[in-house]
């Protein structure tokens, strides 16, 4: 979805990886929530499953409250 408005939500850092959750708003259609997930596997050691997990859920936390902000403030 190149070249429309995009608003950060929210990323993080998982091992080695990077993952985005941003808001795309094309010109006439609807807004959408575009999640970048690495191209590859993430291979974690089952020691460090609880960080990772933790990193994911607190990035999808904080995207779904950027999201609502927005909403509010824009009416979308």
């Amino acid at each position: 979805m190149p070249n429309h408005p995009t608003t950060p939500l929210a990323s993080a850092q998982i091992n080695h990886d990077h993952l985005k959750v941003e808001l795309v708003e094309p010109d006439g259609m609807p807004p959408v929530v575009k999640i970048t997930w690495p191209s590859a596997p993430s291979v974690v050691d089952p020691k460090q499953f609880g960080p990772v997990a933790t990193a994911l859920t607190t990035a999808f936390a904080g995207a779904t409250v950027r999201l609502t902000q927005i909403r509010r403030d824009r009416k979308l």
